[in-house]
């Protein structure tokens, strides 16, 4: 029954939300951070929604804007 639960819970968190993953975080040129992006840095995506956050630095066009 253990092994039940274990499983519920893992198949629950992989299809959480519109999580994508690291993968996909990657491939968009992102960094996966738990909490907070940095300073310099804004949200894409969840790499595990809502703690994992996929984050990107800000380029410099976009600073100069």
């Amino acid at each position: 029954m253990r092994i039940l639960w274990f499983i519920l819970i893992f198949i629950s968190l992989t299809t959480h939300g519109n999580a994508h993953g690291p993968d996909s975080c990657n491939h968009e040129g992102g960094l996966c951070r738990v909490g907070n992006c940095i300073p310099g840095e804004y949200l894409v995506s969840y790499c595990f929604e809502p703690i994992i956050l996929c984050c990107k630095s800000l380029s410099l066009t976009t600073i100069k804007s």
